[in-house]
């Protein structure tokens, strides 16, 4: 069975309220639609300390439903390599503070060998920009990157 990294927004799409903007509400009912029917028939989810991290953050009824989805999904260790090429993807993505936990995001899944890391961040990770770069580092140290994609694109025709 193949495996999946679940990155935070993945998890935040999933619990959040309906929007009422029209992108968000289509990614919240794709997302929706792909974690019923397709993630655990098809794939091994996997998580890290830094989703469970990011996922109780906030208002702490929104992050008690992240919580809970993420209930029983099974964890990646955030190790030494981990670490020190979550800081390579930092510094070569030029990501400020703030973003810090998305060079986690992609360190774990690529350390790991995960075969896909899934993401609702289209600016600091699922975007053809950093995927290049990423993809160009990692060939530089030997390492495999994994598909980096949207709920979406792991859809069943």
């Amino acid at each position: 069975m193949e495996t999946v990294y679940i990155e935070t927004s993945v998890v935040s799409y999933l619990t959040a309220r309906p929007s009422r903007d029209l992108v968000v509400a289509a990614h919240q009912q794709i997302t929706r639609e792909w974690w019923d029917n397709v993630l655990f028939r098809k794939f091994e989810a996997l998580v890290s300390e830094a989703v469970m991290n990011e996922a109780e953050r906030g208002d702490s009824g929104a992050a008690r439903l992240r919580l809970s989805a993420l209930k029983g999904i099974k964890w990646l260790e955030l190790t030494d390599e981990v670490k020190v090429l979550a800081k390579i993807y930092r510094d070569i993505l030029n990501l400020p503070v703030s973003a810090e936990l998305d060079a986690v995001h992609l360190a774990v899944s690529v350390v790991h060998g995960v075969d896909y890391l899934v993401s609702w961040n289209c600016r600091h990770i699922a975007s053809g920009h950093v995927i290049k770069r990423v993809q160009l580092e990692n060939l530089k140290l030997g390492l495999t990157t994994p598909v980096i994609c949207t709920p979406e694109e792991l859809l069943e025709g």
